[in-house]
């Protein structure tokens, strides 16, 4: 899944879906981004394939794939959303290396507000790079 996530983020949203991730990329004073908008498009096959899998026997395992798309959309949302730009007041210091490894390569990934020659795609996994 992280792969996934990998290569939608660098040649997707930082590709030809630019004009929704630009939002998350720029300063504003909006609660929604249209970055917001991949959530709603990332649930439909996760959704598709929980139900399939649960009404057909013979692709009983679609399930297991769209709980997982499900699952990471939930970590997605926590670390992302919550953890690192804090979109709600909730207190979170990182205190493994690899928690503050991950805020610090999103956070340099932030520091390019334009598409190109951006680093640090990842989510869940950050080279040791980071390290702080």
């Amino acid at each position: 899944m992280e792969f996934v996530a990998w290569f939608t983020h660098k040649y997707i949203m930082h590709g030809f879906l630019w004009i929704w991730h630009e939002s998350h990329h720029k300063p504003h004073d909006h609660t929604l981004e249209k970055n917001d908008l991949f959530s709603l498009v990332f649930s439909f096959p996760a959704i598709a394939l929980t139900i399939l899998g649960c009404i057909y026997d013979e692709v009983a395992y679609l399930k297991w794939i769209g709980t997982g798309i499900t699952c990471y959309g939930i970590f997605y949302f926590v670390f992302h959303d919550l953890i690192v730009h804090r979109r709600l007041n909730i207190k979170f210091v990182a205190k493994s290396n690899y928690m503050k490894r991950l805020i610090r390569a999103h956070k340099i990934h932030h520091k390019k507000i334009e598409k190109e020659d951006g680093e640090a795609f990842g989510f869940l996994w950050a080279p040791k790079k980071y390290e702080i």
